[in-house]
């Protein structure tokens, strides 16, 4: 089944590509938010691990979260803003 062509806005585009994500207009937003949010999840589980295994002291653990958080502004934008449905 063809997907509804989408105009993605450039700002959302260029997010996307810095997490290695190219859609085509034919992409859901929904996968893509998903694949967005399984990258997040995989960096926040990486980042626990490295706490847990003594890279760094726990009191600097909430900044390294709050930094790798302003890595994935997308999170924050609901899919509806970042497209617009092209005319049929």
């Amino acid at each position: 089944m063809q997907g509804v062509p989408h105009a993605y806005a450039q700002e959302v585009l260029e997010e996307l590509a810095r997490h290695g994500l190219q859609p085509l207009p034919e992409t859901p937003t929904w996968f893509l938010r998903d694949a967005v949010r399984e990258l997040y999840k995989y960096e926040i589980k990486v980042l626990k691990a490295r706490l847990l295994g003594g890279e760094f002291p726990r009191h600097e653990y909430a900044g390294r979260v709050i930094g790798l958080r302003r890595r994935y502004p997308l999170l924050s934008v609901p899919v509806e803003l970042w497209t617009r449905t092209s005319p049929p």
